[in-house]
């Protein structure tokens, strides 16, 4: 019988041997075909990870379905409570069960949650990048069609890339929101595309490539999905940022060096949530609804 560590470190080798040969791989198309490197490192960027496991923290409560056609496409979503309405914007690969934890909180403190699932998300139809991908625009557009639907946001709440959307959203769409609360945001997707393509081992001919295809495919170019860029196009709401140091998908010292492009922005850091534990933590769901709530309580009632 073969021990443990023996399957472990065959596992490791070949995990190794497999990043080689595409960092190999990407190198020679790199030297002779970089256009062709491009068009699948573009499939590979905007591809969506596999969907993540059913929560196990709180589960939402019973619901208003609502569906809006945008894009093309059917977005299903679900509304709780009476009054203010505020959104719930989940991240990347997410989906909206992710913020459950959210939902009877700002109920019960008088406001309407609203919720739903991003393009090719969930339950949701697939949007016009087809079936297992997206990006952040479609997120944005998606958000404005439910907002359109349900009225203006008192505060949006968001996860992740959803916090991306939401800015694009308040830059480029119709209506506004008076506060909104990021947990773990994703703010700078050039920081991404630096992860990939040292992980990957492409070169500068690939990477122009790959961003000219990137801009085609969105209407934007990666620069002007960056935070800072967004923040000067927006009336700029309250904003709070809760996240986490030891977050490895949107890394912390990246978000705290944009919050001073957004004057009075305030950042709650936590220790040891990572990015998803973080929305199940009664301190941070504390936290946010009481930013939501306007009460100034939730500086002192915040994990430290």
């Amino acid at each position: 019988m073969t021990e443990p560590s023996a399957k472990k470190s065959t596992t490791v080798r070949a995990r190794k041997l497999a990043q080689a040969t595409v960092r190999s791989t990407y190198g020679g198309l790199e030297l002779v075909a970089p256009g062709v490197a491009a068009g699948a490192l573009e499939r590979r960027w905007f591809r969506l990870p596999a969907p993540p496991p059913a929560p196990t923290g709180p589960r939402t409560p019973r619901g208003s379905a609502f569906e809006v056609r945008t894009q093309g496409a059917t977005v299903r979503g679900w509304r709780w409570g009476d009054g203010p309405a505020v959104y719930l914007v989940h991240g990347w690969g997410g989906r909206h069960q992710q913020l459950a934890g959210f939902v009877a909180p700002l109920v019960g403190s008088g406001f309407s949650v609203v919720g739903f699932d991003a393009p090719s998300h969930g339950d949701s139809d697939p949007g016009p990048s087809g079936p297992g991908s997206s990006n952040a625009v479609e997120f944005g557009r998606a958000l404005d069609a439910v907002m359109a639907r349900h009225g203006r946001a008192h505060a949006i709440v968001t996860h992740s890339m959803g916090g991306l959307s939401a800015l694009l959203t308040l830059a480029h769409g119709w209506l506004d929101a008076g506060r909104v609360a990021m947990v773990a945001p994703m703010l700078d997707l050039e920081h991404h595309l630096d992860l990939m393509q040292r992980s990957l081992g492409f070169g500068a001919r690939t990477r122009a490539r790959l961003l000219v295809r990137a801009r085609s495919r969105v209407g934007l170019a990666v620069e002007e999905l960056r935070f800072d860029r967004l923040a000067r196009q927006i009336d700029r709401p309250d904003l709070l940022v809760v996240h986490d140091r030891a977050d490895r998908e949107a890394p912390y010292d990246g978000v705290r060096t944009a919050l001073p492009s957004w004057p009075g922005a305030e950042l709650v850091s936590t220790s040891g949530l990572g990015h998803r534990r973080i929305l199940r933590d009664p301190g941070v769901i504390d936290a946010v609804v009481r930013f939501v709530a306007c009460d100034s309580a939730y500086r002192r009632r915040a994990t430290a």
